[in-house]
C-alpha cells in the first residue's frame, strides 16, 4: 500500500514540475484544454462547473462556478483534476488523472485552459 502512495505521489509530482514550462503561454495548448473542458466525451467539466462568468443549468450543476483561476498557482490546479480527494477526501469530483480518464499532457492542457479564466 505504502508503495502504490509513493507510485501516485512521484506520478503527481512529476506531472506538477512540468506543468508550468507546458502552460505558459501556450495557445495551441489552451484551445486543446477548453475542448477537453467543454467536451463530454473525454473531461465533461461543464456537466458540473459553469466557467467565464456563465451560468448553467445542468442536471449535473454541483460543482463550484470556476472564476478567479489565473490566480491558482498551475501546480494546485493539475493537483485537483489528477486527484481531487488529496485536499478534500469528500470531493464529488473523480481522479481524472488517478483514474487515467485525462492523460498527463490533457490535464495540462486542462489546466492551460482554467489559468486562463478570470
Amino acid at each position: 500500500m505504502q508503495g502504490m502512495k509513493r507510485l501516485v505521489a512521484a506520478s503527481v509530482l512529476t506531472g506538477m514540475l512540468s506543468v508550468g514550462a507546458m502552460a505558459g503561454g501556450n495557445a495551441d495548448l489552451v484551445k486543446e484544454g477548453e475542448k477537453i473542458f467543454n467536451t463530454k466525451k473525454i473531461g465533461n467539466c461543464l456537466a458540473c462547473h459553469a466557467a467565464n462568468g456563465k451560468n448553467i443549468n445542468n442536471p449535473g450543476n454541483l460543482g463550484p462556478k470556476l472564476q478567479g483561476l489565473s490566480a491558482w498557482p498551475e501546480e494546485a490546479l493539475y493537483a485537483k483534476v489528477y486527484n481531487p480527494y488529496t485536499t478534500n477526501p469528500i470531493s464529488a469530483m473523480p481522479p481524472f488523472g488517478l483514474n487515467g480518464v485525462l492523460d498527463d499532457h490533457q490535464i495540462k492542457a486542462v489546466v492551460a485552459y482554467l489559468k486562463t479564466i478570470k
